[in-house]
């Protein structure tokens, strides 16, 4: 009888001992496949790129999270930017805005999406759903559809590339134009 007894005690701590490793399994596997959290968190930032002393771009973000682990580097700006991008002289030559965006740390490149338009001082205005601002090069580039407006035309394509000034751009497959001179 004691025997038994013995027995089946050790039967339920074996068991109650697989239980709780179980749940501590359950509770890492739960824990590891979260979503990082970010390591740094601001509001209302205002951020200035400077090349040998001379401002070349200011952005601002109602919201910016910056996450750094071993995986990424990216900052995340979920309620969008505005950025101003300025020629040597200090002249605001064109501005960008989105209603998202991402800044990869290690690419040094943003990527702006949802609802993105640039505008030069020319009046030309750019609108597509995804354009890329690469900080090594001063270029903005899309693989998505681009429409572009300007006084006397507008262009329907898919990807672009132009200079962050959006003064010299490219269209790389355009797929309409329509003039607007009388």
């Amino acid at each position: 009888m004691i025997r038994i007894f013995i027995i089946t005690l050790l039967s339920l701590q074996v068991c109650l001992f697989i239980s709780c490793g179980a749940r501590e399994i359950d509770k890492i596997k739960v824990a590891s496949n979260a979503k990082p959290l970010p390591v740094e968190r601001g509001t209302n930032i205002s951020i200035h790129y400077s090349d040998s002393g001379y401002l070349k771009a200011r952005l601002f973000a109602p919201l910016l999270e910056r996450y750094s682990n071993e995986q990424q580097m990216e900052t995340e700006m979920k309620q969008g930017i505005t950025a101003y991008f300025y020629s040597s002289n200090g002249r605001i030559n064109s501005y960008l805005k989105s209603k998202y965006a991402m800044r990869d740390e290690r690419l040094r490149t943003i990527t702006a999406r949802n609802d993105v338009q640039v505008i030069n001082i020319k009046g030309d205005t750019l609108k597509t759903e995804e354009l890329i601002w690469d900080e090594k090069t001063d270029k903005i580039y899309s693989n998505k559809f681009v429409k572009i407006n300007s006084p006397d035309r507008i262009i329907f394509g898919t990807g672009l590339e132009a200079n962050t000034d959006f003064t010299r751009f490219k269209v790389l497959n355009i797929t309409g134009i329509i003039s607007l001179k009388q």
